[in-house]
Formats: C-alpha cells, structure tokens, sequence
C-alpha cells in the first residue's frame, strides 16, 4: 500500500468494521507476533506514554496508529496491570479530537493529583501549509478509568527562540509545585530541553532552557525525562543527529542519560558528567520512567526506531515495548535490570554446568523460541566465549564476549529476515572482567540482554524462522568453564 497524507490521517472511527476485520485477520496471522510482550492489535505502536502507578494499578499508554505499520495520526492505547507482567487492553485512552491535538496526540506523561491521574501530552497539529503547530494538553482520568480532555490547552504557544520541534512534557512533582520538562529545539536547530513550573498542572510558567554542558549535541532532544535516585539527578533523553562514534551512536537515533548533582530548578543548573547510551542494541528509543508504589524507579521504552522498515510492516503492524525495567546506580552507570516480578513468567528450568575447550556444544531442553536464560562464563582463557540462540541451519543470533577486545558482541547478521541493515547488523560495547553474566528474555521476535547484572544492556527485534530454536554455547581459542539456567516462557 502507497501511505498518502489522507490515508495516514484516516481516524479508526472512519474505517468500516469489514477493514478492521480484514487488518486484524491480517495481524493474527504474522508468525512474528510477540507472547510476552506489550504491542498493538493492529497499526503502529510507538513511544511509551504516562507510564504510572494509580488507583491500584500500573497504567501505560502508547502512540498508536491503528490502521497500519506507519506513523499515521496518533492515539493514545490504554494497557494495564496490576504486576507489570500481564496486562489489559483498556481500549483508547486519548483521541485526537480537537483543534488542538487534531493531527495527532503524541507523547506525554502522567501525575496523581487530587486523587486522579493527570495526564499531559502534547497537541499536534497542521495549517493550511502542512507547518506544525504544537499545544501542550492535559487530560484527567478519574478512578473508574474515564478520560477527560481540558477544552484549552495548558501551555498554547512556543516561546521564543524556539522552533515548532517542542514536545514530549514529562511531569514531576517538587514539594508543593508541579515541574515539567519539554523537548525543544533551538533556532539555530540544535537540540534542548525547557523547564516549567505549576502549583495546579493547569497554569504553566515557562522558567527557561535547562543549563547542561551538552550545547550543541544534535538537532532536536526528545522524551525528555528527569528524576532523582540515590542523591544524584538523571536526565534521560532521545537526542537525534548524533554521528557515529566508535561503538557508539550506530543507530539513526539514539536514547541515553546524564548523571550528576540534582538539578537546580532555580537556577534551572544541571551539573552532570558524560552522555552515556542506555541501551547497546539495535532497536530502543523513546525510554519513559515511573515511581512504582514501593519506591522502585521503573524503566520501558520503544522496541523499534522511526524511519525503518521492519519485517512485520507487511502483516499490518510494527513495534513492541521493552520489558520493564528497574533503575538504579552503580558508580557512574544507571543500571538496568529485570523487575523481579517477571520470575511469574517462569515455567520449566534446565540447568547445565560444562567445560568448554575450544568448541561448540549443544544441551537437552536448551533449544526455543521463548525463553529466560542465564549464562555465566569464568575461568576462560579462550579469546571469545558466547552463545547462539534462535539458531537453525542458516539461521543464528550470535552474543559473545570477546575477550582479546574486552567487548560484548551482539551480531545479527544471520538472525533470519533483515532490518535496518544499513545501519549494520553488529552492536558492540567494552566490558571489563573476569567472570561474564548474559541474562536473556527471548521472545519470538526480539531479545532483551542485561550483561553483568545490567551493566549494559542490549535490546533487538529480530526475525529467525521458526524452525530456527537451537541454543549452542561456545568458547574460541581457548577453555571456559559456564553455566546455565533455562526457563521456558
């Protein structure tokens, strides 16, 4: 199908239910659909939107348009949980509707406030001459899950200085005063982010550009998101129009943070250290975070990357959310790791405990297409040590640590249908140590790798037959002892 602006811009409501049907049908149909996973029935999902705890639940929204792999005109998709491993459809949270936000609801955040969840976004939309004219809107859902929009937006115009490219309002509360932080970009077209301040979510003030050492660091800064752990201020956000660097910044967009002191919303000072990348794999852009109610700072983002095509384009529908994730500090890293509540997706465990001497071997009950693997490497000497998994004849997906180079491996040359190949298909980053820890979540069409207890982490689509289920462990040039615990999904 040729996506013209019209058909990009169709709302759901327009379609008739026979069309529905037939891109459901279509959907159901891809052998690439997910099991564990948060994705759209049909369409398009995009970035993660007011990822939240209220009312006794976790709720997250996602960009979504319903009507094919493309970005189209944006909805906000309602999904809920009461453990973050199985979640609800909760139908449409918002449309776009109105003046304000009529070509599109795109992303935002959310807040508890007066015993309902506020939820801010932003209003896209589109004059006569296809120039954008973004709003910042708010929307309330009370505790039977009924969304209301404001008839006004709550911030309606741009300051200045800045071009239409501001979006994305992540919201925060500071004692008795209300922040948010926005994705900008200057006129000049280099990238920032801007502060506001509210005592009720409704009246804004805008206090100015935040103060980072990063002044000329890509075109445009997008879902921004600032938060405070462990006495230090994080700012995460998506720059876009950083080069590649090394192993760094390979993707055509990237998503990292900045640690440092907490920010200083007077002076609007972030003092913080180097940009780092959050995530070392090919598909994760647009993270968003969330105070869980035990105090847990919790992590998911965007399993995919605007402009690229993906192999399940053809079967109507695109792009899955991250598994979530908790954040927390070592040194001068942000860690990642697993919520420990995705042990309930356990099923049977395998275990195996081998010495490795310049080979490849295969195990019982290690092979599938769904699973949770540990893997940990000590007392090697070989110069690379790995696994391949979702492997058949042709087919492979190969992690490894090279030990020569001191850096963990993911290629997915040979993972089965390509994507996005000609940004590569080998991601790789330094890891210094004596003992490698692979932990992999498996799904039938990504993989999400924490190394080292979540030193780093490598989040990837990938798209093997289903044939391809075989996991073979290996070391190179050399001895390794491992071990490994399976447990299928």
């Amino acid at each position: 199908m040729i996506w013209t602006k019209e058909k990009r811009y169709r709302r759901i409501e327009e379609v008739s239910g026979e069309e529905l049907l037939k891109l459901q049908s279509k959907v159901r149909g891809c052998h690439w659909r997910q099991t564990f996973h948060i994705q759209p029935e049909t369409g398009l999902l995009n970035d993660p939107n007011g990822f939240s705890y209220y009312n006794g639940e976790y709720h997250l929204f996602y960009q979504w348009f319903p009507l094919g792999p493309v970005h189209g005109l944006k909805y906000w998709y309602h999904t809920k949980s009461k453990d973050l491993v199985h979640w609800e459809n909760a139908g449409i949270g918002i449309e776009p509707s109105n003046e304000f936000d009529g070509h599109g609801a795109y992303s935002g955040s959310a807040i508890e406030h007066e015993g309902k969840l506020h939820l801010l976004y932003t209003g896209n939309t589109r004059d006569e001459s296809w120039i954008r004219h973004p709003y910042q809107c708010l929307a309330i859902m009370d505790e039977a899950g009924k969304i209301n929009k404001l008839e006004q937006p709550v911030i309606d115009h741009v300051p200045y200085g800045y071009t239409d490219h501001f979006r994305d309002p992540k919201v925060w509360k500071a004692g008795n005063e209300f922040y948010a932080v926005i994705g900008a970009q200057r006129e000049n077209e280099t990238g920032c982010v801007v502060l506001y301040r509210s005592t009720d979510l409704q009246n804004w003030h805008f206090e100015g550009e935040l103060q980072t050492s990063l002044s000329s660091f890509g075109y445009m800064w997008e879902c921004p998101d600032y938060f405070e752990l462990e006495d230090h201020g994080v700012f995460i956000f998506s720059p876009q129009g950083l080069s590649p660097n090394g192993d760094q910044f390979q993707n055509i967009y990237q998503s990292g943070y900045v640690l440092g002191e907490p920010l200083d919303v007077r002076t609007r000072t972030l003092t913080h250290g180097l940009f780092q990348e959050l995530d070392r794999g090919f598909d994760f852009y647009a993270p968003q975070t969330m105070v869980g109610p035990d105090g847990r700072r919790i992590l998911t983002g965007w399993m995919g990357l605007p402009e690229i095509d993906y192999p399940t384009d053809k079967n109507g529908w695109a792009h899955c959310l991250t598994l979530p994730r908790e954040v927390s500090i070592r040194g001068s890293k942000l860690i990642q790791q697993p919520v420990k509540e995705l042990y309930r997706l356990r099923k049977q465990q395998y275990d195996i405990k081998d010495v490795l001497l310049g080979e490849k071997k295969t195990y019982e009950h290690f092979k599938g297409t769904t699973f949770e693997m540990i893997c940990e490497f000590e007392n090697f000497n070989a110069e690379a040590v790995g696994v391949e998994f979702r492997a058949g004849e042709q087919e492979k997906t190969v992690l490894l640590y090279d030990a020569v180079q001191k850096k963990v491996v993911l290629d997915r040359t040979h993972s089965g249908e390509p994507v996005g190949e000609e940004y590569g298909t080998v991601r790789k980053c330094s890891v210094d140590g004596h003992k490698i820890k692979f932990h992999l979540f498996v799904d039938v069409s990504s993989v999400e790798i924490f190394v080292n207890d979540g030193e780093e982490v490598f989040t990837s689509r990938i798209f093997p037959g289903a044939d391809s289920k075989d996991i073979r462990f290996f070391a190179e040039g050399g001895r390794a002892l491992f071990q490994a615990s399976k447990w299928d999904i």
